[in-house]
């Protein structure tokens, strides 16, 4: 090997291995950061549940932790989001009830899964509670975000696939919507539909794999790199 290409495969494995043991600083950066989001989490959950806030900037300090409420059940106005059951992976869909309040005030409550066959609230009569109910989940910020494999959704046949709460207010015509909503929890309903505790609370944490992952490459080009050198001084003598 000329002195010219040793001495581009050295430039170039040392910006490679930079760039690796960056990935890998990077990851365990994010560990940290994620590890604090599950800490945050788990406080939310744990912690004893809160009357229902009226405003965003109160309700986005209390995104999944518990809150309670009371009011009455507008059946009539279910949304429904495409969802697979959480437990089964069947598909279905998640009933979104608007929660009529003491004052008012209207808060979806996703009351939980239900297959196809019943979205119909007629087929499903028991599980649709009449007169003041108090109810208990936890408190969603949506996220605003649609994603891009996420289809677009259809207010007009009254198709959800993301929860958009100002277009369910225009949908159906719903004054005073919170700007939150209602995750409720696994207490079975009558019937036993919808079927509630649909939730997800836990964070995927794989950033420790993923940096292990990236620092284990650098030591590999590392190896390749000295083994490089090594046939490289093992030639020489044959090549004078």
């Amino acid at each position: 090997m000329s002195g010219r290409r040793l001495l581009a495969l050295t430039i170039w494995a040392f910006l490679g291995f930079c760039v690796l043991i960056g990935l890998g600083t990077w990851q365990i950066q994010r560990l940290h950061w994620k590890e604090g989001l599950i800490a945050q989490r788990d406080a939310a959950l744990s912690a004893p549940p809160v009357p229902l806030p009226r405003n965003a900037a109160a309700a986005a300090e209390l995104d999944f932790h518990r809150v309670e409420a009371e009011g009455q059940f507008l059946h009539e106005h279910e949304f429904y989001l495409n969802a697979t059951e959480r437990r089964s992976g069947r598909g279905g869909f998640l009933v979104l009830t608007p929660l009529r309040l003491e004052d008012g005030a209207i808060v979806l409550v996703e009351r939980g899964w239900v297959p196809p066959e019943q979205r119909d609230p007629a087929t499903r009569g028991a599980g649709n509670a009449s007169g003041i109910v108090s109810v208990e989940g936890l408190l969603r910020m949506p996220s605003g975000d649609r994603g891009w494999f996420v289809p677009a959704n259809d207010p007009t046949h009254n198709q959800w696939f993301y929860v958009d709460l100002p277009a369910m207010a225009r949908a159906d015509s719903l004054s005073g919507l919170l700007p939150f909503y209602i995750e409720a929890g696994p207490a079975p309903n009558p019937g036993g539909l919808p079927l509630g505790g649909q939730a997800e609370t836990e964070l995927v944490n794989n950033h420790l794999q993923y940096a292990i992952t990236w620092f284990s490459l650098a030591g590999i080009l590392v190896v390749f790199y000295l083994l490089v050198l090594r046939r490289e001084r093992a030639d020489r003598p044959r090549s004078s």
